[in-house]
């Protein structure tokens, strides 16, 4: 496909712009570009260019995403008209108190289902996504600590399934990471765990259920091991939907969380943006929160500062129309339909996990949450098909691939997350198409090693576009 540069013809335009109606303003010379570049087209061209390069994006509206993890599920368009609103899409966020009470109170409503569905006390929405959220909520233990003369905690104990995003944040906010293997049936190893924690033990970042798809059954006892040796427990968000509505993490004995608005309550996820990450916490870690938090009075509801905040993580108030598709979306579905939704979705990957796993070995022999993991190891083995294979196989196919190669911890791994939005019939024709791909790594390997043919880029070098990349096109003259 051109780039729109490539398009350019001279003297083409778009517009015409009427002669200037009022004298033209010499701005002085230092506030100028020396020259600017852009392409001379009509409008036809620009449109088509722009609409055809629109096309080649993959998302939940185009079709099958089940990449494992991320909680890719359709999105009610109800929510974006919600957030499209006048009332709240032409506020401005400098505007005063009294004259935005409509909007407080959708931030103030939000927070409060957030509570509830999570079992805190105390929410920010500010934290502008999932590990901006974590970023955040490390930041408030470190507070913690310190407000209690607790100085010398500087470690946080990370599973080795963990998301990728875990051990980053964990050096980002001035911490070390201890690393705890997982037991046999995938979770937490008890007794690495009791040898790890001590004096200087600040945290725990844990996902419940896990990234391999499957529930911490001995969460209580991790939590009192923790907490016996004056540590917090911090729950990473990212897997809340199969679970909500039906267990909370505060009841398991999580002392503070981040939420990720833009998987679990249905604001589109991927493309960069837009994210939410809201942080939630027990009342004796509330103070710390970043400024401002909303507080309904008696006179209606106002911004509220706390002398002990980490302080603002955010400009303003966090992306404000993401929050108002998650109040849409909770609004909508209620107490019972946000369970639903979560019972739904673990039906929808243990179907998946059924037809697949006697092609596709998983690596623990139990009923999975939202997500699975298989291997394509022995797959790769016998025929020398990989998982990456598989994934380009899909393609072709119009399925995005599933998560590849993480977690960590299961060779050739394919991390597989269906959701509850999509129907049986979509799931049957994934379980098909991978069973067709198995079948053709025995009869015909190199079809799938040629794959993808229909996909405007087939088989980039991969370590080259990290270590050399090349971020724009050369300009014409």
């Amino acid at each position: 496909m051109e780039f729109i540069f490539e398009k350019s013809k001279k003297g083409m335009q778009g517009m015409r712009l009427r002669p200037l109606a009022v004298k033209a303003h010499k701005l002085n010379k230092k506030f100028l570009r020396d020259g600017l570049a852009l392409p001379e087209v009509s409008e036809a061209v620009m449109v088509r260019h722009y609409t055809n390069l629109s096309r080649r994006a993959f998302g939940v509206d185009n079709g099958f995403y089940p990449l494992g993890s991320c909680t890719m599920k359709y999105s009610p368009k109800l929510n974006e008209e919600a957030a499209s609103l006048p009332g709240f899409a032409t506020v401005h966020p400098l505007q005063d108190e009294k004259t935005v009470q409509g909007s407080l109170e959708a931030l103030f409503t939000l927070s409060a289902m957030l509570n509830e569905i999570t079992g805190m006390d105390a929410t920010t929405l500010q934290p502008a996504a999932g590990a901006h959220g974590e970023h955040a909520a490390l930041l408030m233990i470190n507070a913690y600590h310190r407000s209690r003369g607790d100085v010398g905690r500087n470690k946080v104990i990370v599973p080795d399934s963990a998301h990728g995003t875990n051990p980053a944040t964990v050096t980002m906010a001035g911490f070390s990471t201890i690393n705890v293997k997982s037991d046999a049936e995938g979770g937490v190893d008890l007794d690495e765990l009791r040898r790890a924690v001590g004096s200087d033990t600040a945290a725990i970042m844990l996902t419940n259920p896990t990234t391999l798809g499957l529930f911490e059954k001995n969460i209580e006892q991790i939590a009192e091991i923790v907490h016996d040796a004056g540590g917090l427990l911090y729950y990473d968000g990212a897997n809340l939907n199969p679970i909500m509505g039906i267990t909370r993490p505060g009841d398991m004995g999580f002392d503070i969380i981040h939420l990720n608005l833009h998987k679990t309550f249905s604001t589109p996820h991927g493309g960069g943006g837009p994210g939410s990450g809201p942080v939630g916490c027990k009342a004796f870690l509330a103070p710390y929160l970043p400024n401002p938090t909303v507080v309904k009075t008696a006179n209606g509801y106002r911004f509220n500062n706390d002398k002990n905040s980490i302080g603002k993580v955010s400009f303003f108030y966090g992306n404000f129309s993401v929050c108002l598709k998650a109040l849409t979306y909770v609004l909508t579905l209620g107490a019972g339909g946000i369970k639903e939704a979560a019972e739904y979705c673990v039906l929808s990957a243990n179907y998946l996990k059924s037809h697949l796993q006697d092609l596709f070995p998983t690596q623990k022999d139990r009923y999975c949450m939202h997500e699975f993991v298989l291997s394509a190891q022995e797959l790769k083995e016998k025929t020398g098909i990989a998982a990456v294979d598989i994934a380009k196989g899909l393609i072709d196919r119009g399925i995005h691939p599933p998560t590849t190669y993480f977690p960590l911890i299961v060779p050739e791994a394919l991390m597989i997350e269906p959701t509850e939005t999509e129907d049986k019939a979509t799931l049957d024709n994934f379980i098909a198409v991978m069973r067709e791909l198995h079948a053709l790594a025995y009869s015909d390997p190199d079809q799938i090693k040629d794959a993808p043919r229909n996909a405007p880029i087939s088989r980039p070098d991969d370590v080259r576009a990290a270590r050399s990349p090349i971020f724009k096109a050369p300009l014409q003259s």
